[in-house]
């Protein structure tokens, strides 16, 4: 569920219509704004809320944007920008050492696990697959949108596969760690 509320304000701005795009960036971004303080009020720190944060900067510079020129260019490209955008975050997360995982997993993980060296390697592994998709899927979604097809069915199942690849590997991979550990610890 973690995930899911993570990136909502990027699945919301996905699965609005196009046509509407400006709407779509208002409503992701008030999105972001509300999981931003739900998680503030229930005592989450900013350190575990970079997604979160970056989100709201995104959407926030996307519906200036999309309202002062509906027309924009940027349309056509704000599906690889959002790509871009996370793999940029998530990308920084790894390069300062706090990725963005990490404050993730710290949610559902007993607090005395934090700072074992195999907890904090899987995330950043963990990051760095997330960090690639996003990546990948900017890539193909600015092929997309270069070919003249940003608003296809095309460009929404590269999309979705962004977040639904990379989710997978973090369900399957958490799955192995986990068992990998209990059988050092038989």
């Amino acid at each position: 569920m973690s995930y899911l509320r993570t990136f909502l304000p990027w699945i919301v701005f996905a699965v609005l219509p196009s046509g509407s795009w400006q709407w779509a960036a208002l409503a992701a971004l008030v999105v972001a704004v509300a999981v931003i303080a739900q998680q503030v009020r229930a005592g989450t720190g900013f350190d575990a809320l970079i997604i979160e944060l970056g989100s709201a900067v995104f959407f926030a510079a996307l519906t200036v944007i999309a309202f002062a020129d509906p027309h924009s260019g940027v349309h056509d490209y704000s599906a690889a920008l959002s790509s871009g955008t996370l793999a940029v975050i998530a990308g920084v997360s790894l390069a300062i050492g706090k990725p963005f995982t990490l404050g993730i997993a710290k949610r559902t993980t007993p607090r005395e696990l934090w700072d074992l060296k195999p907890f904090v390697r899987t995330n950043v592994i963990i990051t760095a697959v997330w960090t690639a998709a996003f990546a990948l899927t900017a890539v193909v979604l600015a092929l997309v949108a270069h070919a003249g097809d940003a608003h296809s069915t095309t460009a929404t199942v590269i999309q979705i596969a962004g977040f639904v690849v990379p989710m997978v590997f973090t369900v399957r991979y958490i799955a192995y760690v986990q068992a990998k550990a209990g059988q050092v610890a038989r």
